[in-house]
């Protein structure tokens, strides 16, 4: 392969400058089309592109008939998420299998439902003969999502019956899609740290383990971890499941889905939605900023110290010089994100036993005054607070989970909730997802070439 395809080129450069100047939409045409960019206007409200019965983002109530900010709350079903945790902590039961019965089928499920759901996502564990070798050892990169996407691509390939986008058949694509999403992200990441020179080893699933227990067991050397490991990590992976049919990738799984096309190819894009870094990628820059702040600050128990120091990442002096505070604020949550509040009742308790005290208090500092301090210095269409990225980068890294794994898990619990939007798009729509755009170029006369 030649070197010159790597190779920003005096030509390529040219084009990008071309392609530079006839892109640039002027930011006066959005307002005088009302074109609401990003589909939010500004006050971050969405606009409406379908109906879903499958999760509700609840962060406005009516008062006296106006739309008041409130404190936020994620529905699944029907089912406010806090219940579901709770519930099922109460019973001493994991929540993630229970949670994707519940998404994938519209009701909670009894005992014997349960069992039966939890056995059959067990029995669909398995990747198919030599997949590891032939095509997750094949050209593993750093980023996990990649080789995610790759995977899932190649399974097309593997399928018997592939294109066949019936309910049953589709059923029956994510609930396997379900299942193995835990073993191609770890098999991804151990095939880059092999090639990178660490020791390789694959652990087998185990059919008694959840999907929480499951993901510890086979990613540790030792495959240990202690209960209170494993019931955040369920957590986690029940917060991260669903958000409603409006975030990018899920609204990207619609989109392919209203085409008529197949599982493998729909579920692949998602990933490549979810693996940007204003969506998926988030709790990375988090972690990032929090190595900087605690690089840079000296006292971390000095509010005034830290204060000092956010101001300057937020007036773009420090840090990455974005002018971002990330893991604050949220597109839709103005009062509170109910991800991060439930994140918080585990994070002090796993700060605890993992002996990081100092820096929960850091992450609590922050989240504390960083909102005081974006509303203090910016306009503000909304208000602004810590959201689920905040804190599940600092949760992750307690765990010992590396951060070529972050995002991948993100998608491990989201494979869920596509699914469930994938059906209900089979299910309910009848025509192809086709947004319309205004053209702003003017009319030219066509020149011959000699003349140009």
């Amino acid at each position: 392969m030649s070197d010159r395809i790597f190779e920003v080129t005096p030509q390529i450069r040219q084009y990008t400058e071309l392609a530079r100047r006839h892109d640039t939409i002027p930011s006066e045409l959005y307002a005088k089309n009302n074109v609401m960019r990003g589909l939010r206007d500004l006050n971050g409200n969405g606009v409406i592109t379908g109906l879903t019965s499958i999760s509700e983002v609840y962060a406005k109530e009516i008062v006296d008939g106006k739309r008041i900010p409130c404190p936020g709350e994620l529905y699944y079903r029907g089912y406010n998420v806090k219940d579901l945790i709770h519930g099922a902590a109460a019973e001493g039961r994991f929540v993630f299998e229970e949670a994707a019965y519940l998404l994938l089928n519209g009701e909670l499920p009894n005992e014997r439902e349960l069992a039966d759901f939890t056995a059959e996502l067990s029995s669909r564990r398995t990747l198919p003969a030599n997949f590891t070798r032939d095509v997750i050892m094949k050209a593993p990169t750093r980023d996990v999502m990649v080789n995610l996407a790759k995977s899932v691509l190649a399974l097309y390939s593997y399928d018997v019956n592939p294109t066949d986008i019936s309910l049953e058949n589709v059923m029956r694509q994510c609930m396997n899609l379900i299942a193995i999403f835990p073993r191609l992200a770890i098999h991804s990441y151990h095939a880059y740290r092999y090639v990178q020179g660490d020791s390789l080893y694959i652990h087998q699933p185990k059919p008694e383990l959840s999907t929480a227990e499951n993901i510890l067991h086979m990613l540790r050397a030792d495959m240990q971890y202690t209960p209170f490991e494993a019931a955040t990590l369920d957590m986690a992976l029940l917060l991260h499941m669903e958000h409603g049919g409006g975030n990018n990738s899920t609204f990207t799984t619609r989109v392919v889905t209203s085409s008529g096309s197949d599982t493998y190819s729909t579920i692949a894009a998602a990933i490549g939605s979810l693996k940007g870094p204003k969506h998926g990628g988030a709790n990375v820059k988090v972690m990032e900023m929090f190595d900087d702040i605690k690089e840079h600050v000296g006292d971390w128990a000095d509010e005034e110290e830290v204060s000092a120091y956010l101001k300057k990442i937020l007036e773009g002096e420090a840090f990455d010089r974005t002018g971002l505070i990330y893991g604050i604020g949220h597109a839709i949550y103005s009062v509170s994100d109910p991800r991060a509040e439930i994140f918080r009742e585990y994070v002090g308790r796993l700060a605890e036993e993992k002996g990081r005290v100092e820096e929960y208090r850091l992450y609590e500092t922050v989240a504390r005054k960083a909102p005081e301090i974006i509303s203090g210095n910016r306009k503000m269409y909304k208000g602004v607070n810590t959201n689920v990225d905040f804190y599940s980068g600092f949760v992750y890294n307690m765990l010992g989970l590396p951060e070529e794994l972050y995002t991948p898990f993100f998608a491990v619990a989201r494979i869920v909730g596509w699914s469930a939007h994938r059906l209900e798009e089979l299910v309910s729509a009848e025509k192809i997802i086709r947004p319309a755009y205004i053209e702003t170029s003017e009319r030219r006369a066509y020149t011959r070439i000699e003349d140009r």
